[in-house]
């Protein structure tokens, strides 16, 4: 089979949604999409364009298969993960949650705006920043965590440092977001021991180093040869697909350039068989394309590109600016017959 990620990579294009979408497949001129209202007719693969009916169901069975739930929430149409840092330093809200009283309030909010998931950190991972002792970092996301996942919420846990994972999922975290995939010793087997969901991120780098000079012979195929490379590991520690996400990690040791071929290629990360998530909210590149040098100040542009990672089947979209992603999304998913 072609979609492992040993041979080609595919990327599905030229989609087409509702009514259209069901008559080319009627007419074996388009395949299915992740099992919902919309269907691709095109392939493209070593940068060469091919019609999705020239290759055989196997290759693409990845593209066209719908996922179960990803920690008991159907993904069938794209949901939100709302962040919250709980740290003095990030660069989204200046540290404005730092303290388990606000964080909690915003947490509400983010709630009541229409997130899923909410996404605790306690570690700055912005370019440059100095690392967090992991006692410190415990005991700024445990009493956040407990306090959230007591109120029934699914909470994330927003790491890289196994320590602090395990306290975490202690606490009442389902789900482990790590930008470094779980290659840190023991994390691995933290997770698979506590039967939790996992989001693995790509980083070229450490945030210490991950923007001086990122290289890559093609950003997008490494990215998903490095995480084809993840999932197999931890499918081999008995962490089955259905509970890994997979994120290409927009900005964590990419160039802008990097960054837009990723997202242009965002549909051939589905041939890993995983629920895609896509956090692009706020981040750096969006700045320097919209001339926004103030975080906060980036919602539009934030929205933009969640609303095409969502064209491109993003099943978890990371965002800061939920109540604002929540309406656009309900709009383009009235459109797309969802």
């Amino acid at each position: 089979m072609m979609n492992d990620g040993a041979s080609l990579n595919l990327t599905p294009r030229a989609f087409l949604s509702g009514h259209a979408a069901r008559d080319a497949v009627g007419a074996g001129l388009a395949v299915p999409f992740l099992g919902g209202p919309r269907a691709f007719t095109m392939v493209e693969t070593d940068m060469q364009m091919r019609p999705a009916r020239s290759f055989a169901a196997e290759d693409l069975a990845a593209f066209a298969q719908p996922l179960v739930p990803f920690c008991g929430i159907a993904v069938t149409r794209p949901i939100l993960m709302g962040v919250l840092n709980v740290t003095p330093d990030s660069f989204s809200d200046g540290g404005r949650f730092h303290k388990p009283e606000n964080a909690l309030a915003h947490a509400a909010m983010l709630i009541d705006a229409g997130a899923a998931i909410i996404d605790v950190g306690g570690e700055s991972t912005r370019p440059g920043a100095t690392p967090v002792d992991e006692d410190e970092e415990i005991a700024r996301i445990v009493p956040v965590v407990r306090a959230l996942a007591e109120r029934g919420l699914c909470v994330s846990i927003d790491t890289r440092h196994t320590k602090v994972m395990q306290a975490a999922l202690e606490a009442g975290a389902r789900i482990v977001n790590d930008i470094a995939a779980l290659t840190a010793p023991g994390a691995i087997e933290v997770v698979a021991k506590a039967e939790a969901h996992v989001m693995l991120m790509h980083m070229q780098g450490t945030p210490q180093t991950m923007q001086i000079k990122p290289t890559y012979e093609w950003a997008p195929g490494d990215v998903y040869t490095f995480l084809s490379e993840r999932v197999a590991a931890c499918v081999a520690a008995e962490i089955p697909k259905d509970r890994i996400a997979i994120d290409p990690g927009l900005g964590f040791g990419k160039t802008d350039e990097h960054n837009l071929q990723i997202l242009d290629h965002l549909a051939m990360f589905h041939g890993l068989g995983c629920v895609l998530a896509v956090g692009a909210s706020r981040k750096g590149f969006i700045g320097r394309m919209t001339g926004e040098a103030e975080a906060g100040n980036r919602v539009t542009g934030s929205v933009a590109a969640a609303l095409y990672a969502a064209g491109q089947g993003a099943q978890i979209l990371r965002v800061h600016d939920v109540a604002e992603t929540r309406q656009a999304l309900a709009v383009w998913a009235e459109i797309n017959g969802f």
